[in-house]
This record gives structure tokens, C-alpha cells and sequence, in this order.
């Protein structure tokens, strides 16, 4: 899909199709107005019959136009106007990318970009059609032989002005950065696991790195692992046929001398639950237990595209977790990286297991804030559904921040708390924790065991066990929380 900027007056502007907003108390956007005026009052006198209403998310596509160089125009309804708001803009924006997929139209002009939001600005606005377009888009077809019918529609134009040319530019280059990580990672969640293995979730990262100087990545193997004492990690990994790896990438966009931001993502390219085997329903889906690690490979590569000036370090811990005869068991003792000692009730919680030794070896960096983002808990899809993502922290300003990073990507959080009573769960006879902490409050229990291991540092945790994956009939990745990951770190650049 090819995205551009166009500043030519609309009476010059020549395109397949036109999209404008009519609110639902039948005012027309400024655009709409002009090709309203242009075409002798055409969209009027559709409303006027009742063709369309302005309720918000419905369309009508006008095929013909007289006297026009814009052979068609799209009408999106933006509803009531003084309750027009981001989400609104956002569904919008899908509502017109619906209408579109369907019809052999190849170009089209978006104006929606002109339409005012509190807080939002001109490159904003920008941003979010470049990426609702390419998610709404975004088709998964590597693994059919039978390919479908491609979208007609390859290439979409943002109008703008002379005055906020340079505002919408720097919103298609950001929107076109994270489109470009929220594809990468739905492609690498979406790959089955016999192809996304460890193995090939590091080479991928080694692919995405050679495209920018000052991205690298080193991969660990086992013996690296073995040799940093990660036996919790490793316990993981043991019942594997896939070698475990540890993939770490250092984006360098600052000074060396300033500390990085360290993002940790889970793996697990498959997990079956190990000994605690998983039932059968269902169990196809678990290949997105790696939806956190790769959201990490985009995050970097939107952030290396964008020239954030930001030191980042990215980890991915990745393993599968099968039942072979070497499998770690229900009772076992693991002496982690820390030096802390877990006994596992349960094989099944093996994202925390992966992820503690990695928030141990995160410590190296000396990093200014360290956020992890797992799909750990089933939990957390009974407390919050599949709107929010859960956030736990040990640090009310970073929370904060990324609280506020969410609001401004549409990619909401929803923050649980961390209490110390809640740790009393976690008691074991027999080590100084266990790896769960029975049926109550399981996703805070999760959280609380991963802060055992980020107490020198200041920490965050998401939980996107409901929000990185869609199932049923449209199952698939969804590409969260990278939207909320690369606003928070555009945050940072600005601050």
C-alpha cells in the first residue's frame, strides 16, 4: 500500500475516490462542503432524500459525480458532532476502510484527517489513517495455497494544507513505522509453530536489524544460558525438541551514556502447558503464547525506523513448552538466575519461569525503566475481557505514563493493583516461592511473582493475554500493545 500526503486543492485533485464526513445533524465536513459545492450540491440532495443520516460508522458510496475530476465519493458518518471523539475518528476510519475493501477502487483521497479532535493534533490524525488502513488491510495468506482475491485498493492519499504539510508528514512518517511493526508482529503471531520456532523468531529478528545501522542483535543458545545460571528459563525449554533462545537487541538512538529502555517480551512459540498438559479445545491457538516477543522485534524496528533519539534494549525469551519425558514436573525445585528458588506447582505457568531470569539478566543494562508484556493469564481475559490490556507496575510514574501513552494510541490498559497481601499467595513450603498462586486473583498473583525479580529497577508489567489475539471466527493476531509501546516511547522522545 502506498501512502502519500497531497496538498492540491480539492477542485484540482484527480482520484478515484473521495472520502468526507457528514455529522449526524447533516453538517458536512469542510470538505465534504467543497465537493459539495463543486458537484451542484449533490451530497445535499442525497441527505435531503435520506440516503444518509451522519450516524456515526455509516457510509454510502456515490459512484457517479458529475462535472468532477474525483470519479467517486465515499460518505462516512461521524455522528453527533459535539460527541465526536478519538475512538469515534479511529471507528471511522475502519468504518470507511470496510466500505472500501469490497469495490475495485484503487486510489482514494482521505480528508478525515481534517476533522477536529480535542488533544489531537494534525499529525495524529495523519497517523491513524495510515494505521487503521493497513490493520484493517492486513491479510495473513503465507501458509494457503490458494491465494485469495487481493484488495483492489493500492494507494491512499491524505490531504492536507500548506499550513500543516509538515504535521501531516511527520504523522505519515510515525503512522507508517508502526503500521509496518503492527504487520510484523500479526505476521510472526499469526505463523504456525512448526515454522515460528525459536529458531526462526531470532532469525527474524537478525532480518529485521540488518536494515538499520544502529540496531543490533545478539542471540544466546543454551549453553548461554546455562553458563548465566537461567534454570528457570532452561526448565522451560527441556521438554523441547527447540533449542531455547534468548534474543537481545539494542537499538542505539542516544548517547551512550543514557540509560536504555529495556522492553521484555514472552516467546513461547508454542506452548502445550507441558506436564500440566492443556485440554485439547483450543490448544491450536497457543501459538500466539509468543505474541509479547514479537511485538518487542516490531516495537524496535518502528522505533529504529522512526529515529527515535532513544537507547532501547529489547528481550525475547523464547521456548516452546511441551510434555516430553524431560519435561520439568509439578513439584520440582528451580534455582532461577537470582538465585531465588520456585517450586513449580504448576508446568502451565511457565511464562513467568522464562521471564523472571530474563527481568534477572535485564539488570546488565542498568536501565532506566523495564516494562514487560507477556500473554500470561487466562486470568486476566475473565477480570478485563479483550478491551483493555492489564498493567501492573511497582512504579505509579511509569504506570502513569504508560496509561497515558494508551489513551493517545486508542490501545487501552487498565492498571490492577500490586499489594503486598497479595504475595502471601505465593508461599511454599519447600522454596521461597511457588510459580502460582491458586484460583483467586490470578493475573495480579502472576504480576507479583515477576516483581519478585524487578525489585532494582523501576517496572512495569502488561498483560495481554485478552488483547493480543483475537479468537473464533476471525481468529488471528492482533498486533497489541505495539501501538501503546510506540507511543509511549514517541512520549519519551518528545519529553
Amino acid at each position: 500500500m502506498d501512502y502519500s500526503i497531497e496538498i492540491q486543492p480539492l477542485d484540482q485533485l484527480e482520484t478515484d475516490c473521495i472520502i468526507v464526513g457528514v455529522y449526524k445533524n447533516q453538517q458536512l465536513s469542510p470538505s465534504a462542503t467543497i465537493v459539495d459545492d463543486n458537484t451542484h450540491q449533490l451530497i445535499r440532495n442525497l441527505i435531503e432524500r435520506g440516503d444518509i443520516k451522519g450516524k456515526s460508522n455509516e457510509t454510502l458510496l456515490i459512484s457517479v459525480v458529475p462535472d468532477s475530476t474525483i470519479q467517486r465519493v465515499l460518505l462516512i458518518g461521524l455522528g453527533d458532532e459535539e460527541k465526536f471523539n478519538l475512538k469515534l475518528y479511529r471507528k471511522a476510519l475502519t468504518a470507511a476502510v470496510k466500505a472500501l475493501k469490497t469495490t475495485q477502487i484503487k486510489s482514494v483521497a482521505c480528508t478525515l484527517a481534517e476533522i477536529e479532535l480535542n488533544g489531537c493534533d494534525y499529525q495524529w490524525r495523519c497517523r491513524q489513517v495510515v494505521e487503521i488502513f493497513n490493520q484493517n488491510l492486513y491479510q495473513f495468506i503465507e501458509t494457503k495455497s490458494i491465494k485469495p482475491t487481493p484488495v483492489a485498493l493500492s494507494s491512499v492519499q491524505i490531504t492536507a494544507t500548506e499550513k500543516n504539510k509538515d504535521q501531516a508528514n511527520a504523522g505519515l512518517v510515525q503512522g507508517l513505522a508502526i503500521a509496518k511493526a503492527v504487520s510484523l508482529t500479526k505476521y510472526l503471531s499469526d505463523l504456525p509453530g512448526n515454522i515460528c520456532t525459536p529458531t526462526y523468531l531470532a532469525e527474524q529478528a537478525i532480518k529485521v536489524a540488518e536494515n538499520f545501522a544502529n540496531l543490533e542483535v545478539e542471540v544466546l543458545d543454551e549453553a548461554d544460558l546455562e553458563l548465566l545460571k537461567m534454570n528457570s528459563f532452561l526448565a522451560v525449554s527441556r521438554g523441547s525438541y527447540q533449542p531455547a533462545k534468548l534474543i537481545c537487541l539494542n537499538y542505539q538512538g542516544a548517547n551512550s551514556n543514557k540509560k536504555p529502555i529495556v522492553l521484555i517480551g514472552k516467546g513461547l512459540t508454542f506452548d502445550a502447558g507441558g506436564i500440566s498438559l492443556k485440554s485439547g479445545g483450543g490448544m491450536d491457538e497457543m501459538k500466539y503464547d509468543m505474541c509479547g516477543g514479537a511485538s518487542v522485534i516490531g516495537t524496535l524496528q518502528a522505533a529504529a525506523q522512526m529515529k527515535l533519539p532513544l537507547n532501547i534494549i529489547g528481550l525475547i525469551p523464547a521456548s516452546e513448552n511441551m510434555p516430553d519425558a524431560n519435561a520439568n514436573k509439578p513439584g520440582d525445585i528451580l534455582i532461577s538466575m537470582s538465585g531465588k528458588t520456585i517450586e513449580v506447582l504448576n508446568t502451565d505457568a511457565e511464562g513467568r519461569l522464562i521471564l523472571c531470569d530474563t527481568l534477572t539478566y535485564a539488570e546488565k543494562f542498568n536501565p532506566d525503566v523495564v516494562i514487560d508484556l507477556a500473554t500470561l493469564t487466562g486470568a486476566c481475559l475473565v477480570a478485563l475481557g479483550r478491551v483493555p490490556s492489564g498493567l501492573l507496575g511497582n512504579d505509579d510514574e511509569l504506570c502513569d505514563d504508560l496509561i497515558g501513552a494508551s489513551k493517545t494510541a486508542g490501545d487501552s490498559v487498565w492498571r490492577l493493583p500490586l499489594w503486598e497481601e497479595y504475595q502471601d499467595q505465593l508461599k511454599s513450603n519447600f522454596a521461597d516461592m511457588a510459580n502460582i498462586g491458586g484460583r483467586d486473583a490470578g493475573t495480579i498473583t502472576a504480576a507479583c511473582f515477576l516483581s519478585r525479580f524487578a525489585e532494582d529497577y523501576r517496572w512495569a508489567h502488561l498483560d495481554i493475554a485478552g488483547t493480543a489475539w483475537r479468537t473464533g471466527v476471525n481468529k488471528g493476531a492482533t498486533g497489541r500493545p505495539v501501538p501503546l509501546l510506540c507511543q509511549y516511547l514517541i512520549n519519551r522522545a518528545d519529553a
